[in-house]
């Protein structure tokens, strides 16, 4: 949870992982990241609660930079909950119950791979494998889902893949609902490879996600490449 006593932190210059930092330069100078900046400053001095905390903001960069990202899974906003994000989608920290979309990500998991339900929610270890696991929207009040949608983070989140998208090569983009599917739409196909289907919310899972196997979709196209595949254990 995020209180007024931190809201300095928001006008000054962003903290984030140095490859990020020199690609997206030009973002954080724009008029609407400065703009972005005085509205969260606004949130956190009204003594709103906002999630996920300051220093989380741009936790998937810090674990996955630039040059390491392999794998990119988009959400669309954090967890409105106390206590459940921390910068990454879908994640939560240890000890905090599964949201419904996590836990059948979880059963598809089991289902694709064989492997065991996970004890925890904190998807860290993907990030630090290279999987970077970006919300659309970085920040969320407590309690209203969305509400920080319109304010700048979907341009910010744009720019992340467009550089991505023409910077790199071989990155494997998971677009899970129609929402990521529109963000993601103008992906250069030929460059890397797109999963696509619908969301693991349990309004649709069970429409198309079940049974999916992103996965092992994954580690197959990364081995096809002669990469690393990821561990997708939570140990």
């Amino acid at each position: 949870m995020v209180n007024a006593s931190e809201a300095a932190a928001t006008s000054s210059a962003p903290r984030i992982e140095d490859s990020w930092r020199r690609v997206l330069a030009e973002e954080f100078q724009a008029p609407y990241m400065q703009e972005l900046r005085a509205f969260l400053q606004r949130e956190l001095q009204s003594g709103v609660s906002v999630f996920p905390h300051t220093r989380d903001y741009f936790r998937a960069f810090d674990l996955t930079p630039f040059e390491k990202v392999r794998v990119v899974i988009l959400g669309q906003d954090p967890y409105h909950g106390a206590g459940q994000a921390h910068g990454l989608c879908f994640s939560v920290r240890d000890g905090v119950a599964f949201p419904p979309s996590l836990l059948n990500i979880f059963k598809e998991m089991q289902s694709d791979l064989g492997l065991a339900r996970p004890a925890r929610g904190d998807l860290s270890p993907w990030a630090e494998q290279g999987v970077l696991l970006l919300n659309s929207v970085l920040t969320v009040r407590e309690g209203q889902a969305a509400s920080h949608q319109g304010r700048g983070w979907e341009r910010f989140t744009d720019a992340v893949i467009q550089q991505l998208n023409q910077q790199r090569e071989g990155i494997v983009f998971v677009l899970w609902g129609a929402y990521a599917q529109k963000k993601g739409a103008w992906i250069d196909r030929q460059r890397h490879h797109v999963i696509e289907s619908v969301h693991p919310s349990p309004l649709s899972a069970s429409r198309g996600f079940f049974g999916s196997k992103p996965f092992s979709k994954i580690n197959a196209y990364l081995r096809a490449r002669g990469e690393r595949e990821i561990d997708w254990t939570l140990r």
